[in-house]
């Protein structure tokens, strides 16, 4: 017989904000140095059903995903930056045809290459960590593509080291939570 308790949490370990690696297909260099990602937050639409007294809200029928960004330090050949610098630059208004063709011939380490539309968009997976370190469970984003890259500030002035970050947010198309083995959680 089940009784309340078997329903309680096993694992009562709490989740570790640094525990996470993070792999994008088409910016790995991006990934090694990334220093900050978040899982984007879903917000499901509201719809009112009218009656004569007040609205009643229910639950409505588009799931709204917010972005995904990640913060990474920026190595001094400006690899990784670059990364996603020529990806929007091929996806935005280039300066030429060629620079699209260019991109869109690079080696991504992918199972398909694909020269297409479809080889704009990258799958990401963003692993957690338990407390020990060890992979838990993977969140694995769909069609991702970068839509904004924050500016490298340089200052003489400042006294002490900090290297430089840089800020990259991307859209996609869907994420889903899922084991090591790829199963939904």
């Amino acid at each position: 017989m089940a009784t309340i308790y078997d329903k309680q949490i096993k694992n009562r370990n709490f989740l570790s904000p640094t525990g996470f690696k993070f792999i994008m297909d088409k910016a790995p260099k991006v990934s090694f140095f990334g220093n900050q990602v978040n899982i984007p937050q879903m917000t499901l639409g509201v719809a009112e059903q009218p009656t004569y007294l007040r609205d009643i809200p229910l639950p409505g029928d588009k799931i709204q995903f917010e972005d995904f960004s990640i913060r990474f330090l920026v190595d001094e050949n400006l690899a990784n930056y670059l990364e996603i610098f020529n990806w929007m630059r091929a996806l935005g208004y280039p300066e030429s045809l060629e620079e699209i063709k260019d991109w869109q011939k690079k080696d991504f380490d992918i199972a398909q290459p694909d020269k297409s539309t479809e080889s704009f968009f990258s799958d990401a997976t963003l692993e957690i960590l338990t407390s020990s370190q060890n992979p838990n469970f993977k969140v694995k984003f769909q069609e991702m593509w970068p839509t904004s890259l924050s500016t490298l500030e340089f200052d003489a002035t400042d006294e002490d080291i900090s290297y430089l970050t840089a800020d990259a947010t991307f859209k996609y198309t869907l994420y889903n939570i899922t084991d090591l083995s790829g199963n939904k959680l």
